[in-house]
């Protein structure tokens, strides 16, 4: 499942190709609690057809009722862009669904080019982070290639929106656990690669649209480039397979590195990687170990919600209490605390 920015640009893209007059709307600025951060898209075409959400739905509906034919209206106009906002008054919130002091102003563009949304999804399909910089006066959009991604801005006259490839997960491992967390990920828009070198386990997955990787994992990890929307996490449950795949990726830029394990192999493990590969105390900080939130999860598929919300909030750039610590939360149990 292709990520919801991704497919929104990439729907819009098809309609403009189309000859379809296409509204594409941005989460410019929010005030008090919003549905939808900044940055969200969606992409409307002329007859009411909606991709991507700003909102939880009537301010798409009211959008729909303004700028389609859906309902009898003029339609969506070739013109420059345009900032509305929605939820002024405590009464214009409630009626537009937005939680109690929620203020959202989004940014219109009426048929944006084409050829430069055209341009913006090869680049990103590239595997390109993309600076997207749109001038409100004059209605054009600026894309440049960056390796940092800043966060979205808009000052009135300028939005700027950095764009990147599409999430990836590298699964090592092919067991029941991974075919639950690949599923998971693809529902978050994860692209989704399985590299397992045991037949036995790769021969019996089931999970379509993940990409299955042959060779040994510390191999595929350093052909697989890693960057900085990427995550790694062991599951194979063997030594042999998790810790060379975990050397290789924690000299990587990716956001998430875990395996899978008990308090005392993943201790034993870290212990393994300082005295016969020179990795240090500092260098392990970046690995997750045993991985997930603690949420008392006993079988697979709750272990699998249990590490899939921990890489999500890595990704959102959520600290998460010490409560959420598996080992901390077992010790303590332990314990008595």
């Amino acid at each position: 499942m292709e990520s919801i920015d991704l497919l929104v640009l990439r729907t819009a893209r098809d309609w403009l190709a189309a000859g379809e007059p296409v509204l594409l709307a941005t989460v410019a600025r929010t005030w008090g609690s919003s549905p939808r951060p900044v940055g969200s898209m969606m992409a409307l075409r002329n007859d009411g057809r909606v991709i991507g959400s700003v909102s939880g739905g009537c301010i798409e509906d009211d959008l729909i009722h303004r700028y389609t034919t859906a309902y009898g209206g003029s339609g969506i106009a070739q013109r420059g862009p345009d900032v509305v906002r929605y939820g002024v008054s405590a009464d214009e919130a409630h009626r537009f669904g937005l939680p109690c002091g929620g203020t959202l102003e989004l940014i219109l563009e009426f048929s944006p080019s084409w050829h430069s949304l055209d341009e913006l999804l090869a680049q990103l399909d590239a595997g390109s982070l993309v600076q997207r910089t749109l001038d409100l006066r004059t209605g054009e959009a600026q894309l440049t290639v960056t390796s940092t991604p800043t966060p979205f801005s808009f000052d009135g006259q300028r939005m700027v929106n950095t764009l990147g490839p599409g999430y990836r997960l590298l699964l090592i491992g092919a067991g029941v656990l991974a075919e639950y967390l690949a599923t998971m990920a693809l529902f978050n828009g994860f692209k989704v690669s399985v590299c397992d070198p045991r037949p036995e386990y790769m021969d019996g997955w089931n999970v379509a649209g993940v990409e299955k990787l042959v060779g040994m994992p510390d191999d595929v990890v350093r052909v697989y480039a890693a960057d900085m929307r990427t995550a790694i996490v062991g599951l194979s449950h063997d030594p042999k397979l998790d810790d060379l795949a975990l050397l290789e990726a924690l000299h990587g830029p990716a956001f998430y590195i875990g395996v899978i394990g008990s308090r005392r192999n993943n201790q034993l493990r870290r212990e393994r990687l300082v005295e016969h590969f020179g990795e240090t105390e500092a260098s392990l900080q970046r690995l997750h170990g045993p991985i997930g939130i603690y949420i008392g999860s006993k079988t697979p598929a709750e272990i699998a919600v249990s590490v899939m919300a921990e890489l999500l909030a890595t990704k959102n750039g959520v600290a998460l209490p010490g409560a959420f610590n598996v080992s901390q939360a077992k010790f303590a149990q332990e314990v008595g605390a």
